[in-house]
């Protein structure tokens, strides 16, 4: 609205009048008068595919009937399995005894349709029918379904985000008229994850190279890529998608034999958020796998560890510094998980297992019962937070404990809200608007307290030089400032 010529001065709701005036005057636009103008990119979904895999459509096509359906006690119509994919095409077109058919009303001699529905007409509208999979008469018991839903929690990559709960939506609704659901959205949420990724790898010919075939040398700038058959140098390209065009993906059966699953899946879950592509590198591959054995050697010491049956009425200050990190890490991979942040939760079994290490490495040949329980207890309590995403490690480690259930059979620990509150805070000491120092004191300390206890600091001790502060400004559990 300044120098524009003709919208000088104009408010905005002016402009924007003035300005649909003129492109209506050169016919260049123009707006609905009564309502406003709403434009649609949908198209038709064309459903039928020229292929075998798919759900056969119940279509007879009839010479003399035409069009005709497969009557219901004929129901449902399931692919021939003795095909041939020998020569181009779809081989249902080729399999007579399959295709041929008699009309379901003359008796005379019709074809099949040979086409088969997109594979998302199954999968848009599944979760239905598995609220009641075996109703024969109908595809939903609406009492069922809507009991059942709609879905909690929808997982599902960035093709799924547009194509699939398109679709899902788009059933759930038509099914709602037809009176087999009694609902309009099919999922309360919707989680997008990432995808894996990987590093592509060409050859001087231009051909991608799988990474199994590629040997990496040295780091950083010096990094390079050679062919482990022939030492033929190999260009390092971009990090991508994994896909078998580019032949950048790791077979999974290769990463299971040579480390286990449960390592697979900690490092693809400590990597990044869930929402975010994983990089899938050697090295970070190797330190899950390390902490993997450093999981079960901690386990294997916990479990030599001679705790008595009973609870202890008391715990002294080393028992209650294991019970804290339990239960803080507890709380922490509790609230995470429901948050589906995964990295977040394996960063709190990392803090929680570094503080458990400690405290066994401080561990006397025979601690005293109060500190022997605690151990335990931590030990029972860290396999079941690593059990959802380590779960074959988590069994061998809840039997090592002298367990006789399963893990996945226990309920999730509970959190004792006590242990959470720390009895002692720390707080950043600034010197002039500068942070110097910090100072740790009790929680419930007075002013007075906290104040003595930054005078005793060094820094503040130098920063004074022997004079005393002319102000000291407290500002209780955040911060305390000292101006000289």
């Amino acid at each position: 609205m300044i120098n524009s010529r003709f919208l000088d001065g104009m408010s905005i709701e002016q402009a924007k009048e003035e300005v649909a005036k003129r492109l209506e005057k050169e016919t260049r636009g123009n707006r609905p008068v009564a309502q406003r103008q709403i434009n649609y990119r949908l198209r038709d979904w064309g459903i039928s595919r020229q292929r075998y895999w798919g759900c056969p459509i119940p279509i007879v096509h009839c010479d003399k009937c035409g069009v005709v359906g497969v009557p219901q006690a004929d129901l449902p119509v399931t692919l021939p399995e003795d095909v041939t994919f020998d020569k181009p095409g779809n081989p249902l077109d080729r399999h007579p005894t399959w295709k041929n058919v008699k009309c379901p009303k003359c008796s005379g001699a019709a074809r099949r349709e040979t086409d088969t529905m997109d594979t998302f007409v199954d999968s848009s509208w599944y979760f239905a029918r598995f609220t009641d999979p075996w109703i024969a008469t109908a595809p939903t018991d609406l009492k069922c379904v809507n009991e059942w839903l709609p879905v909690d929690q929808y997982i599902g990559g960035i093709e799924h985000a547009i194509l699939h709960l398109l679709y899902s939506r788009f059933f759930t609704r038509a099914m709602h008229k037809t009176g087999h659901t009694g609902m309009d959205e099919p999922f309360a949420g919707l989680f997008t994850q990432g995808m894996v990724v990987h590093e592509t790898y060409r050859s001087k010919t231009g051909d991608w190279v799988e990474p199994a075939n590629v040997k990496i040398d040295g780091l950083g700038e010096a990094r390079r890529a050679t062919l482990a058959a022939t030492g033929e140098a190999v260009e390092i390209g971009g990090i991508e998608k994994m896909s078998k065009s580019k032949k950048n993906t790791i077979d999974p059966d290769d990463i299971i034999a040579a480390y286990g699953a449960d390592t697979a899946r900690w490092f693809m879950l400590s990597d990044s958020p869930p929402e975010r592509d994983v990089i899938w590198t050697e090295e970070g591959v190797q330190g899950a796998w390390r902490f993997v054995q450093r999981l079960w050697r901690m386990i294997g010491e916990i479990a030599d560890v001679k705790a008595p049956a009973a609870r202890p009425a008391k715990f002294g200050d080393q028992a209650l510094t294991v019970r804290k990190a339990a239960h803080r890490a507890l709380a922490n991979v509790s609230d995470d998980i429901a948050k589906l942040r995964f990295n977040r939760c394996v960063a709190h079994i990392y803090e929680f297992a570094n503080a458990l290490s400690d405290a066994i490495g401080a561990t006397e040949a025979a601690p005293a019962p109060d500190f022997a329980w605690a151990l335990r207890e931590a030990g029972d309590i860290l396999v079941r937070l690593f059990h959802p995403m380590m779960p074959h490690l988590a069994e061998e480690c809840w039997a090592a404990l002298g367990h006789q259930t399963l893990v996945s059979a226990e309920a999730w620990p509970q959190v004792e809200p006590d242990l959470l509150v720390e009895n002692t805070i720390t707080l950043p000491v600034q010197i002039n608007g500068k942070k110097r120092a910090d100072v740790t004191v009790a929680r419930d300390a007075g002013n007075a307290d906290i104040e003595a206890a930054v005078l005793a600091l060094d820094a503040v001790i130098r920063a004074l030089d022997g004079k005393r502060p002319k102000k000291v400004i407290v500002v209780p559990q955040r911060i305390v400032n000292v101006v000289a």
